[in-house]
């Protein structure tokens, strides 16, 4: 029994392993169609898109992963993939909104609202909870390694055209209007710095707690909607106490 156990456990890591790399090559993918679909598909015209495929290769991800990613956004191979939003509410009046990439828009909207019933949340109108969020460019600089301290960051992410920035234990995320994102982080990178994410986002002007009754429902949520092959991102209000 001891021998099984061990297996099961072993297993179980491979799983829960496999699960978040899952989601960060889902993550680097819906990067990689954005770049791609912002600029030139070629990398080498394309600074926002090389920098994805750097962090791309840096993660392990295949290199079939990637193109496929990028043959979304140009079309390749006849597929015409579409980016449909749907918001809703999860468990707790959580607001929830889910960017997809698909080529079957049947097949994805059945699919999203399944994951939101199956949780006891329900999908809302258009409009229903996009309010509750600011679409921001966000850059990341990883503290480790970095000479530099939080002043000095600033005042470069200040003159760079950043709008405000906030700093923790691990990195700084710099914020900036959308459309500033890439100036701020060419700039950025041509002061030496190495960037960890650039990217426009959606952050929530308000997080809700969910409900302890609740927490095994969001998750459930959210985790069945990362793990849809068609959804590119999901954005949440959410958190859960510790």
């Amino acid at each position: 029994m001891s021998g099984h156990s061990k297996w099961h456990n072993i297993q179980g890591r491979k799983n829960a392993q496999d699960a978040k790399r899952g989601k960060i090559f889902q993550k680097i993918s819906r990067d990689l169609y954005q770049a791609a679909k912002a600029g030139d598909p070629d990398p080498d015209n394309n600074p926002q898109l090389r920098l994805v495929m750097e962090k791309a290769r840096a993660a392990n991800m295949p290199k079939q992963n990637i193109q496929r990613a990028i043959d979304k956004a140009t079309g390749a191979g006849g597929a015409n993939f579409e980016e449909i939003t749907y918001e809703g509410y999860g468990p707790g009046g959580v607001a929830v909104m889910v960017f997809c990439l698909t080529d079957n828009k049947n097949r994805t909207a059945a699919a999203i609202r399944s994951a939101f019933t199956h949780s006891g949340g329900s999908l809302g109108a258009n409009g229903s909870v996009s309010y509750m969020f600011n679409r921001m460019g966000l850059i990341e600089i990883l503290r480790d390694g970095l000479d530099k301290d939080e002043d000095e960051v600033l005042m470069d992410a200040l003159d760079a055209g950043a709008d405000d920035m906030k700093a923790s234990d691990d990195k700084f995320q710099i914020f900036s209007d959308p459309s500033a994102m890439p100036s701020v982080r060419d700039a950025l990178q041509e002061q030496g710095y190495e960037l960890d994410t650039a990217e426009v986002t959606m952050i929530p002007e308000n997080k809700t707690k969910v409900p302890d009754d609740k927490v095994g429902q969001y998750q459930h949520l959210i985790d069945e909607l990362e793990n849809n092959d068609d959804v590119a991102d999901v954005y949440e209000t959410g958190y859960i106490e510790e």
